[in-house]
């Protein structure tokens, strides 16, 4: 897929997001990268490249204080290879990219691995 495709699936899938979350992201730039660098790897602990779909790095809101202010952007790299490798046919790619903006917004917003990892359980076991 070209690069301004998949860009225009991320915006998408920002578009798509409840307004009330669009409203409370401060401070966030959200990336196209083609694959993670070595030290994304290492941040986010994975061991190939192809494992990382996405990554937030920044101060979730919920760790912000007084004091927090004249700080750079908190980032969201959307990673494209690893995306489109997982998937077998191009709608398949919107899907995901949909559920690793949303993912990743979440820890923008607090939420760790670990609830993230809940969520999803409970939401397939609904299904």
């Amino acid at each position: 897929m070209e690069r301004a495709e998949f860009e225009r699936l991320v915006g998408r899938a920002m578009e798509s997001l409840p307004l009330e979350f669009q409203a409370k992201l401060e401070n966030v730039d959200i990336v196209v990268e083609q694959w993670p660098t070595t030290a994304q790897l290492r941040q986010a602990r994975a061991k190939t490249p192809g494992q990382l779909l996405g990554l937030y790095q920044g101060v979730p809101q919920t760790r912000r204080g007084r004091g927090y202010g004249l700080v750079l952007p908190d980032k969201i790299s959307i990673f494209q290879k690893p995306i489109e490798a997982q998937c077998r046919f191009d709608y398949e790619i919107e899907v995901r990219i949909g559920e690793v903006v949303r993912h990743e917004i979440a820890h923008h917003f607090g939420l760790g691995e670990e609830a993230l990892r809940k969520i999803g359980r409970e939401k397939r076991r609904r299904k």
